[in-house]
Formats: C-alpha cells, structure tokens, sequence
C-alpha cells in the first residue's frame, strides 16, 4: 500500500502546483491604495464615499453574486461602451479590486 500511496501523493502536490492560487488575495494588494484609485479613477461616476452617482456604486457590485476577483478583473481588462477606458496598471487593478470585494457584506 506505501508503494502506492508515495507515488500518488507525489504526482497529487505536482498537480496542485500547476495552478496558481487565485482564491487568495495577493499579500501586495493593498485595500486602503485600491481606495484611493478608486476614488481618483472611479469616483467621478460611482459611489465612493457615500454620495450618489451616475454609475452602481462599488458596494452594490462587490454584493452581485457574481462579483469575484476574476469577474472584476476581466471587466476591468475589457472595453466598455458605457464607461471611459482607463489603462490602470496590474497593481492598481489588482488594489481595486481588493478594495471593491473588502465591500462584501459577509
């Protein structure tokens, strides 16, 4: 049985590490500098702090149920029509997105 176990259990962490781990926000993403982008970038359309805007507020998108690290980063990498279309670095993008899902309610 050890003969068998050692190998699968090997074969299983080479497996394992062949994909990143994007359940867990990166340590260098930074909620309170996600803010700050969000409000220099963001904030003349969407609610920031507490004011009503033309756009969803980002407590309203952080609560969709499909709101996720990987929704927002695909939107935020795509063009939109209804949107100007900001080049934010990957570090920025990143901290914003930090930021919008620190506003899900638990």
């Amino acid at each position: 049985m050890r003969k068998i176990l050692l190998p699968c259990a090997i074969a299983a962490v080479a497996l394992l590490a062949q994909f990143p781990i994007i359940a867990q926000p990166a340590e260098t993403t930074s909620i309170s500098s996600g803010r700050q982008t969000a409000t220099t970038l963001c904030g003349p359309c969407h609610e920031i702090s507490g004011k009503t805007k033309v756009g969803p507020s980002f407590e309203d998108i952080a609560n969709l149920p499909s709101t996720t690290a990987i929704s927002l980063k695909a939107f935020l990498r795509s063009n939109h029509s209804n949107m100007p279309n900001f080049i934010i670095s990957s570090a920025d993008t990143d901290d914003v997105i930090a930021y919008i899902l620190s506003l899900k309610r638990k």
